[in-house]
């Protein structure tokens, strides 16, 4: 169990340890250099890291567009799962929309994934659509999730 999880802006220092996550959670997972481009260029996008002690355990991030947001990734590294870190991680997305007048966020899920889903619903997501064979490395089919505030 992991007691000092804190969740706080990515930098380019937290990419060590977001690879290492990176490529034990995706079989085609983001390069360091999109990471980079995402931290350094793209004005749409905002990343998180979770961190014990001095170690990354999980990161997240959405592209803001208007007052949409749209999650591109949340992974927690295989040794930390089911402590939580996942949770805090998308706390403090949402903590960022509402900083940004975000009302609408959505995201793709595996329909394979159930945990990420029951984790999303948890926060109010619900699945409004499907993109069939989405995920190119198996085929398999996304759910569409969105999560609507009033506002």
């Amino acid at each position: 169990m992991v007691n000092n999880i804190e969740v706080v802006q990515m930098t380019p220092e937290h990419l060590d340890g977001v690879m290492i996550i990176e490529n034990l959670s995706f079989k085609i997972p983001w390069s360091r250099n999109a990471f980079m481009d995402e931290l350094s260029t793209n004005q749409m996008a905002l990343y998180v890291v979770a961190v014990s002690g001095s170690e990354v355990i999980g990161y997240g991030g959405l592209w803001r567009i208007l007052d949409e947001g749209h999650i591109t990734n949340i992974a927690v590294h295989p040794e930390f799962r089911r402590c939580g870190a996942g949770s805090r991680i998308l706390d403090k997305l949402l903590e960022i929309c509402d900083i940004n007048g975000i009302r609408s966020l959505t995201l793709e899920v595996r329909k394979s994934n159930l945990p990420a889903q029951k984790l999303y619903e948890k926060y109010g997501f619900k699945a409004e659509g499907l993109r069939k064979g989405y995920y190119s490395d198996t085929g398999e089919d996304a759910l569409i999730m969105w999560r609507h505030t009033a506002g």
